[in-house]
């Protein structure tokens, strides 16, 4: 049977990042490993970040938004079908950062998943940083990814102070009280800088399973999170910055958690932009392709076209 890991998180965490080492490390061993990128919008922004792993062990795969839940469902299950029939050793999924876990689970209970694949790890990403306050929305999603994990990370761990760290994961306990799960987290968090992972670390985390907890269930409105896409606006990736990181703090654009995409420097090359709420950061990439997406709750789309810069088409 081929073993499936679910690296999950909420908006922003860092799970393409942790992926990129992750998937590394696989490939070190001599696995032959898929990789399915399961986003949030309709442009897969992340997929791009992973195309440097991409060889003859080493396959990315899509499955694009922009549908209802129970299309996405059905796109789900083909796809890992279709992946099922290449003869992985591993299969990784990365959701969007708004994924409902279960759906990773029912898939694979499913005829013919069940046959095919095994359950290996749930591993979900938390900002070491995380901010204090949520929307309702974010809340659950950060309780209900982190409680069925073989174990929770904290990503930028080097760049939060002990305090900081210990108020996220004492935000992430009272998440999992708000969702009526008995599960607590403490010095079971894998909080290490990424940099230094050792071989050991990246075994440990090669077999931290995953756990089935019970919660409460919330259901919210679909809509609740946006993402708003921006092609071929021409801003350079140097000014790119600037305005994420106006946007980030401008409340009239809307509650903004994410900003990403890629955009040209001065120089003639790709820099691919992954900002977050008091972050913004650009770094070289091979390839990439004109576009931003800002993704957020009740987001003002001509606010935010005001901070990039340039007027819309029509």
């Amino acid at each position: 049977m081929i073993k499936i890991d679910l690296i999950t998180g909420f908006l922003g965490s860092g799970k393409t990042t942790f992926i990129k080492k992750y998937a590394s490390y696989l490939l070190k061993k001599g696995m032959n490993i898929g990789i399915l990128e399961n986003d949030f919008g309709a442009v897969n922004v992340d997929m791009m970040l992973l195309k440097e792993l991409e060889r003859e062990n080493c396959e990315l795969e899509m499955i694009a938004g922009g549908c209802d839940r129970e299309t996405h469902r059905r796109r789900f299950k083909t796809k890992l079908i279709a992946m099922g029939m290449c003869g992985y050793d591993r299969v990784i999924v990365e959701p969007s950062g708004i994924f409902d876990v279960d759906e990773f689970f029912d898939a694979l209970y499913e005829e013919p998943l069940d046959r095919w694949y095994e359950i290996g790890n749930v591993i979900t990403i938390v900002d070491a940083g995380l901010e204090e306050t949520l929307s309702a929305h974010g809340e659950y999603l950060l309780g209900s990814e982190a409680a069925s994990a073989g174990c929770v990370v904290f990503s930028r761990a080097g760049e939060a102070s002990a305090e900081k760290i210990r108020e996220t994961t004492a935000h992430l306990n009272q998440a999992m009280e708000a969702i009526r799960c008995g599960r607590r987290f403490g010095e079971d968090i894998f909080c290490k800088d990424w940099e230094s992972l050792s071989d050991k670390d990246y075994e440990m985390l090669l077999n931290c399973g995953y756990r089935t907890e019970t919660y409460e269930k919330q259901h919210f409105d679909g809509q609740a999170f946006q993402s708003l896409y921006f092609m071929n606006t021409g801003i350079c990736a140097e000014n790119l910055k600037e305005a994420a990181e106006r946007i980030m703090s401008d409340t009239d654009c809307g509650s903004v958690f994410r900003i990403k995409g890629f955009a040209g420097n001065t120089e003639g090359s790709w820099m691919g932009l992954n900002a977050v709420r008091e972050k913004a950061d650009l770094c070289p990439i091979d390839a990439g392709q004109e576009v931003i997406i800002v993704i957020g709750e009740n987001l003002v789309k001509e606010k935010i076209e005001s901070q990039l810069n340039f007027l819309p088409d029509n």
